[in-house]
């Protein structure tokens, strides 16, 4: 995507974190581990600033990875939504 001088993509900025589109098999995985429907995750704006880019459509699920100064890393998970 191109930008104006000094204009900064929001998935690319610093305090943003990764966002993935995750497959079918990983989906299947993390709702069979959580015992729960896709609709029950937190949902997510496929407008949503975040996830511009990632070729996201309603329906799919992404994994968000945050740095934690505790943890190390730790994962959430979204469900795509058309607004």
């Amino acid at each position: 995507m191109a930008t104006k001088k000094n204009q900064v993509l929001v998935p690319d900025h610093v305090y943003v974190p990764k966002h993935e589109i995750m497959t079918k098999k990983e989906a299947q995985e993390v709702l069979k581990k959580y015992h729960c429907k896709p609709t029950e995750l937190p949902l997510i704006f496929v407008t949503d600033p975040a996830i511009m880019g990632l070729g996201i459509k309603p329906g799919d699920m992404i994994k968000i990875t945050r740095k934690s100064s505790t943890a190390g890393e730790s994962l959430y998970y979204r469900y795509v939504v058309e607004v």
